[in-house]
């Protein structure tokens, strides 16, 4: 039996695997459907003459590109019958993922909601030339384009991403005291507290998946949001504690109950202040939070 780890193929393939696997989940914003992605480029790509590719890593990327936009469309199909509203499936990242600003903004679950409001083809140029720095060529031959009509897609993807994403940039000091305020806030009931940290037009966004008590429609401003967020907490039963933890490369809060995990909320911080809260606790969506997942732009 040959040794795979000679393998020019088999090497490329696993020194890009993490990467593949990145670029899958910015595109589908789900970690379930993105971990087939890397074995459906890998059945392709082990065909490839790797003679004939000049940049391995783009080649890897476009073949990802074009599985994952397959699976897209059909998973768009699904979501047409999902009750609530639909929030990306939340990964756990090491502590240091906060460190790589880059990284951490382009998986905030801000952003990624940002990118759910895109066609597919916008997602896909926008994520490939914005996260990962494909070259408009290569990025022309992931989704069967022209490079001028990628250049025109990505202007248009950048424009409408701009007008939603973070007004202002915030320290890494001024994110970590709003964060560790809330917490403080939530642990201890303090409603006022609460309120004081919350930004007076605060979105709440909390995805049950119709299997666990949410909101079925965003809920807007700061009092009808705690309102919200501290009765579904307290309806949870049983002795809850919660976490602090490193959620797509932000703080993010874990929710327990009785030791079993129920939730997870994520924020997003302008100002000092929380302008998105996004709770996730369909349970369906829980399974990447019990150990960390690699991510990787390069």
């Amino acid at each position: 039996m040959s040794d795979l780890s000679s393998d020019p193929a088999t090497d490329a393939f696993v020194a890009h695997r993490n990467l593949l696997f990145t670029v899958a989940y910015e595109i589908l914003g789900s970690a379930v459907d993105a971990e087939d992605v890397p074995q459906e480029t890998w059945l392709r790509w082990s065909k490839v003459d790797l003679d004939q590719v000049r940049d391995q890593r783009a080649y890897l990327i476009r073949i990802t590109t074009r599985q994952s936009l397959n699976r897209l469309r059909t998973m768009q199909r699904r979501r047409e019958a999902y009750v609530g509203p639909w929030l990306p499936e939340p990964l756990l990242t090491a502590p240091d993922a906060a460190e790589d600003v880059e990284l951490a903004e382009s998986v905030s679950m801000a952003m990624m909601l940002v990118l759910e409001t895109l066609t597919p083809t916008e997602r896909a140029v926008f994520v490939l030339r914005e996260a990962f720095g494909v070259s408009y060529d290569d990025i022309a031959a992931a989704v069967d384009k022209n490079p001028a009509a990628v250049r025109q897609i990505a202007h248009r993807a950048r424009q409408h991403v701009e007008a939603r994403r973070p007004r202002s940039v915030v320290s890494p000091n001024e994110g970590r005291a709003a964060f560790e305020a809330f917490q403080r806030a939530v642990e201890a009931s303090d409603l006022k507290a609460l309120l004081d940290v919350l930004a007076p037009d605060v979105v709440l966004v909390s995805d049950g998946g119709g299997l666990k008590l949410t909101a079925l429609r965003p809920i807007v401003g700061a009092e009808k949001a705690i309102r919200m967020f501290v009765g579904s907490v307290q309806k949870v039963g049983g002795t809850l504690t919660t976490e602090p933890t490193v959620v797509n490369g932000n703080p993010a809060l874990l929710f327990r109950c009785d030791g079993k995990l129920d939730g997870v909320v994520a924020l997003r911080i302008e100002d000092a202040h929380v302008t998105g809260m996004h709770y996730v606790r369909n349970p369906d969506k829980l399974s990447r939070l019990e150990s960390e997942t690699a991510l990787t732009l390069r």
